[in-house]
């Protein structure tokens, strides 16, 4: 199900709760901080309400065995762009608060989540536009994730362009 929900206040202080715990279950593997990505990053504009976030690595694939102490902290592995990030999300793909991409700061999707974030976080105009479309492709698809999310490309890489990086790279 495709759930907007009105922007809350309480998400920075979600996110930054949850960092701190990540912070120190990825301590070994960290090189980057821990970003706040994703349509809650976005002060004042609807979203799906869970809190994403970017962890940048050191090594993608040293980070693989950031798989258990994640599991611990109540993360579940679920595959997005396999080949330059582990997502993990909590407490389930199919009831995620949470969400956590480990990449190498650098790579395509780390350039990518942090350059769309900002673009939208600086133009309020380029934000509403966003959040009219998401609002009008989440009541369009209610029922299809996959849908919603592919119908927001063209979008995101239009933003993506304007700060000179081509999108979906693999």
């Amino acid at each position: 199900m495709v759930e907007v929900v009105p922007y809350d206040p309480d998400w920075p202080r979600r996110f930054d709760a949850e960092r701190a715990l990540l912070e120190d279950v990825l301590a070994p593997w960290l090189s980057g901080g821990i970003q706040h990505i994703g349509s809650t990053a976005i002060p004042g504009i609807a979203a799906k309400p869970v809190i994403d976030m970017m962890a940048g690595v050191a090594s993608f694939e040293e980070a693989r065995a950031a798989c258990e102490p994640l599991r611990s902290a109540g993360y579940v592995y679920t595959p997005h762009r396999p080949s330059i990030a582990h997502h993990f999300a909590k407490p389930s793909a199919e009831a995620s608060e949470f969400g956590v991409h480990l990449t190498e700061p650098g790579s395509d999707l780390w350039r990518e989540r942090l350059a769309f974030r900002d673009a939208l976080r600086t133009d309020p105009e380029l934000a509403a536009e966003y959040e009219a479309l998401k609002l009008h492709l989440a009541r369009e698809h209610p029922d299809d994730r996959e849908a919603y999310t592919n119908a927001k490309r063209a979008f995101v890489g239009r933003v993506l362009a304007q700060a000179g990086i081509a999108f979906g790279r693999r």
